[in-house]
């Protein structure tokens, strides 16, 4: 019986999470539940797997959570960030699963790694913000990180029982988003609504966008480097808006490796949930019969600049990457709340990163400070 910790209960990741967890209850236990407003759901939750401990964002959402409470349940409701340390260092629990959105998920992914705890990692921005930081602690500790996303969870496949030193570049795979036959001017018309749309996916508001501007692509190329600790130089983005190769790894030889299956995020997530084993889905076969076509395309970096921002923060380094993720939060959100349009999304990370005096990103205080920063000046450049 593995016992289960999830940071983003609530969420895309963590409503799938917890799908694959009821499926096997011989497996797995929920000891930890963390999420953010939306209580009404997480008390779903509560009454339905009994974690020991449960978190939410503030005093007065536990005050709520617990008067949605049955009195026969015994959970300890946490708030705050003392709550999501708690929930991720809990004593009971074997695995945490991050999956938190945003920059939020960093300083508690850190706090479950600090103690001790094996990671499923779908939270990319800990990674971003904070990859060698997050790594070396991943060394001292001596836990497991293993990654969530489809993308990288395909590449962890692909790798596995290849030597690294025979690897010749990773090839992340991406949709393409809602947008990826418009021309530019007619990107800059999009409204939240059609951003929303992923023909694919179903995924939460914030991440959706981020597909349609590529940003999420250029995150996991970030994620990606200090996952598989490769240059930037060996990571390659193919466009492949069938979404059923999730990605792929070539070799020195000329081989290259593909991990495919049908776009839903339980199999990623049962993988790494259940690894080095694998969990009966009840999922139908991949028909390739009737699929009859994968097909792949360049990206194209001028109508999607997002994409070309990220690859320029991995390489700048320090807490460059931690400006593009604060900048990209504050502009999407703008962005889904109508008070910038589609295109400003990059122009603003784009301001952002260019104003920034960088420094190095060794201490998670720089980090977190050089995220603050960002932030503000971006709201300031919004208006």
């Amino acid at each position: 019986m593995k016992r289960i910790a999830i940071l983003g209960s609530t969420g895309s990741i963590g409503r799938s999470s917890l799908k694959v967890i009821e499926q096997f209850p011989d497996r797995f236990q929920v000891v930890a539940l963390a999420a953010g407003r939306n209580i009404d759901l997480l008390a779903k939750q509560i009454h339905r797997f009994r974690p020991q401990l449960a978190a939410v964002f503030d005093q007065q959402l536990a005050k709520d959570l617990l008067s949605r409470l049955e009195t026969s349940i015994r959970v300890e409701v946490l708030a705050g960030p003392e709550g999501y340390h708690r929930v991720a260092s809990c004593d009971d629990a074997d695995m945490v699963l991050s999956a938190m959105v945003g920059a939020a998920g960093l300083v508690p992914t850190l706090s479950a790694i600090r103690a001790g705890k094996d990671v499923a990692l779908a939270n990319k921005e800990t990674l971003v913000m904070a990859g060698a930081l997050v790594m070396e602690e991943v060394r001292h500790h001596q836990v497991t990180l293993l990654p969530v996303d489809s993308e990288h969870n395909a590449i962890f496949q692909a790798m596995e029982g290849h030597r690294r030193e025979d690897l010749k570049r990773i090839l992340l795979t991406a949709s393409g988003g809602p947008f990826l036959n418009m021309s530019a001017e007619e990107l800059e018309q999009v409204t939240p609504a059609q951003a929303l749309a992923h023909p694919n996916w179903d995924m939460g508001p914030k991440i959706t966008i981020d597909s349609a501007t590529l940003m999420n692509k250029g995150l996991e190329v970030i994620e990606a480097k200090w996952l598989f600790d490769v240059p930037v130089e060996k990571i390659d983005v193919h466009i492949h808006p069938q979404s059923i190769v999730h990605s792929m790894v070539e070799y020195v030889d000329g081989s290259v490796i593909a991990q495919m299956g049908i776009p839903d995020m339980r199999t990623p997530i049962a993988y790494a949930l259940a690894y080095p084993e694998r969990l009966q889905l009840d999922f139908p076969s991949l028909d390739l019969f009737a699929l009859q076509t994968l097909t792949f395309f360049e990206p194209d970096f001028s109508r999607f600049p997002c994409l070309g921002l990220a690859f320029a923060a991995c390489k700048a380094g320090g807490a460059v990457p931690a400006i593009l993720n604060a900048a990209n939060e504050v502009a999407v959100q703008a962005f889904l709340d109508n008070r910038i349009p589609f295109k400003r999304i990059a122009e603003l990370v784009d301001q952002t990163m260019q104003e920034y005096k960088q420094v190095s990103a060794a201490e998670l205080e720089t980090i977190l400070e050089a995220d603050g920063w960002a932030r503000q000046r971006t709201e300031e450049a919004i208006g």
